[in-house]
């Protein structure tokens, strides 16, 4: 089992955790998982959905722990030749804090940097896309009414490389 430690730190620098570390989820964690998913997103997944990802030999179900409290998880799953992200959150208290860099971070270590990913973010998410496009995932379509708490469209992005993007790319 891969754990990783380490400070997330502000913008400024500031530490504000000062040891986080990224683990395996087991299903003692779902009870957390769940109380952090009702509290960031409004169409939670449910308990079902989490117990049937953890049972995955494939799945990779990593949470971010600080201080004995789960600060945010990620789920991804892995279908024939590609990696889907299925599910990331980060409680309210450690949001803007780099919990969710750091969770994708781990999985691009455990999975493989030259893996092949994808994911689906609402569309007026604009920090959470900007976020994986300095990971390296682009842009390749939309799924029409894709969320159903309010049928907000949703941005489909694939990771089909290892190379990150150079700060030009970033910026322009």
């Amino acid at each position: 089992m891969r754990r990783s430690t380490g400070t997330i730190e502000r913008n400024d620098g500031r530490s504000v955790a000062a040891d986080v570390e990224v683990r395996r989820l087991s299903y003692g964690d779902l009870p957390e998982v769940i109380a952090v998913e009702r509290r960031a997103f409004p169409a939670p997944w449910s308990l079902a959905m989490f117990v049937l990802e953890l049972s995955k030999p494939t799945s990779i179900c990593v949470g971010a722990v600080s201080g004995g409290e789960l600060a945010g998880y990620l789920i991804c799953s892995r279908y024939h030749t590609v990696w889907h992200l299925m599910n990331v959150a980060v409680d309210l208290d450690y949001r803007r804090l780099g919990v969710a860099s750091r969770l994708i971070e781990h999985l691009l270590e455990e999975a493989g940097e030259d893996e092949r990913y994808t994911l689906e973010v609402r569309v007026s998410n604009t920090e959470a896309i900007r976020m994986y496009e300095s990971f390296g995932f682009r842009s390749a379509g939309i799924r029409r009414r894709y969320y159903h708490d309010n049928n907000e469209d949703a941005l489909i992005m694939w990771r089909t490389t290892g190379e990150r993007p150079t700060p030009f790319e970033e910026s322009g």
